[in-house]
């Protein structure tokens, strides 16, 4: 290895002559064998040559010279100059301080102890059918989702499940989106061919006039909490949502339920899914913001056409989570520890919510705060005229990384003047800090549009 680096790096250049083997394992102290086995691997790889009689030389390898560099982070490079980030509010995420690792631990102890040969076997490709039993009957209680067992899909995050469901829905399919929106949704739609309909939106969600004169057959939405506005669709929308569903047979709404236990005001809002009954809605959850991104557990709730669809075109697919992982789960949901933990990051969460909100008063009031009842994001409107890029610049210029919203919009692009602020991963001295940079940082951009206001009075 140490060879074929310095050969990669030209510290050992073409044509040189390499020591004999009996010379090398007398000078390193080594059997001769490991000297003949490493000048063997190096010949077969190509970067030594053999001469006859002569011994062994670096090959001529200008095509072999590593010539990569080290590569830098674009998000880190704001007007050519990197950043290194003191304070990063990224929406993404979760505090993984309070995480119970030894409860988690002992569960995955126990799933093993029992020489469980069953675990170490394929399973069912929608997911092992307690885990299932397990997740309706949390689905239910909590959000009122209606559904069996057998209509749970479980696999390795959202990502895959989506990638699975356009398989199920099949190709050359139109799909609406919000605008703006969850943008990895929108990549796994285009990487699937899926023609992309961006959706305005207004305070209550996604416009229905605009999705009605679309040629849409998918809605992709997030009604209980929608990324990254933060609207709570109403009931009038959602029904009126229902009813564009049911209009055409080929119609379905993908409900992506991303983290709608974390309401701080009032009861959590009860799933679209749970008023629809004609099985129009496709519910989509996920593990990864309640207990920790890497269990990557997520779900489907198929309704029962798609489920016939399902087990024709891809129902060979082996579950993409490990069993062991799922028999965690299971017994992590099902003895009470995933509600406890849930409290508790619920309480966490809204202490730091609450903070965040209270440091913000610090901000001119021109400056104001959205989606503050749920969630682990808010989002503030900067005053009319101020640009969205160089807020995130000036930001950049003192250590803090904002998230602006120009980067979740899908069709053209617009002119923003919004930023979102994570808070899941930051302490309350972070939140704090964060938040004291970032005035200092907009002082001058708030000054200089105060400026063009009152001349524009006078």
């Amino acid at each position: 290895t140490y060879i074929r680096d310095e050969i990669k790096k030209g510290s050992l250049p073409c044509g040189m002559k390499l020591p004999s083997s009996r010379g090398l394992a007398q000078y390193l102290l080594v059997s001769r064998n490991t000297i003949d086995m490493a000048y063997g691997q190096l010949l077969s790889e190509g970067y030594i040559e053999s001469k006859p009689k002569q011994g062994y030389y670096v090959s001529e390898i200008e095509d072999l010279m590593d010539i990569t560099f080290p590569q830098k982070d674009p998000e880190k490079i704001v007007s050519g100059t990197e950043v290194e980030w003191i304070i990063d509010f990224s929406p993404n995420g979760v505090d993984m301080e309070y995480f119970p690792y030894n409860r988690w631990r002992k569960l995955m102890k126990e799933a093993l102890m029992d020489d469980n040969r069953e675990l170490f076997q394929t399973g069912d490709p929608m997911g092992d059918f307690e885990l299932r039993k397990t997740i309706r009957q949390y689905l239910h209680q909590s959000r009122g989702v209606s559904c069996q067992e057998e209509q749970i899909l479980v696999g390795a995050g959202l990502d895959y499940l989506l990638l699975l469901l356009c398989q199920v829905l099949g190709p050359q399919r139109t799909v609406a989106m919000e605008e703006a929106t969850y943008k990895q949704a929108y990549r796994i739609f285009l990487q699937m061919n899926y023609q992309i309909r961006p959706i305005p939106m207004d305070n209550m969600g996604i416009s229905l006039d605009d999705l009605f004169k679309s040629d849409a057959q998918l809605v992709y939405v997030m009604p209980s909490h929608q990324f990254p506005t933060g609207t709570v669709m109403p009931v009038s929308r959602r029904n009126k949502l229902l009813s564009w569903a049911m209009l055409k047979e080929e119609r379905y709404i993908i409900e992506d339920d991303y983290d709608s236990e974390f309401r701080y005001q009032g009861k959590p809002i009860p799933s679209l899914q749970a008023a629809d009954p004609m099985g129009k809605v496709i519910y989509a959850g996920t593990f990864s913001k309640a207990i920790a991104p890497a269990i990557r557990v997520g779900y489907l709730v198929l309704p029962w056409k798609l489920l016939k669809e399902f087990k024709k075109r891809v129902g060979f697919f082996a579950c993409s989570v490990s069993r062991i992982d799922q028999t965690v789960l299971e017994h992590f949901i099902k003895e009470g520890f995933f509600e406890r933990h849930l409290n508790k990051m619920r309480g966490i969460y809204r202490s730091k919510h609450e903070y965040l909100l209270r440091e913000l008063k610090r901000m001119p009031k021109k400056i104001q705060v959205s989606g503050e009842s749920a969630g682990l994001h808010v989002t503030l409107t900067l005053p009319e005229g101020c640009k969205e890029k160089e807020a995130v610049e000036l930001a950049a210029e003192q250590g803090v990384k904002v998230y602006p919203f120009y980067d979740y919009f899908i069709g053209q692009e617009q002119k923003e003047n919004r930023i979102i602020l994570g808070f899941a991963r930051l302490s309350e001295d972070e939140i704090r800090d964060g938040v004291t940079l970032l005035l200092k940082a907009w002082e001058p951009l708030l000054k200089t549009k105060q400026k063009e206001i009152k001349n524009g009075q006078d």
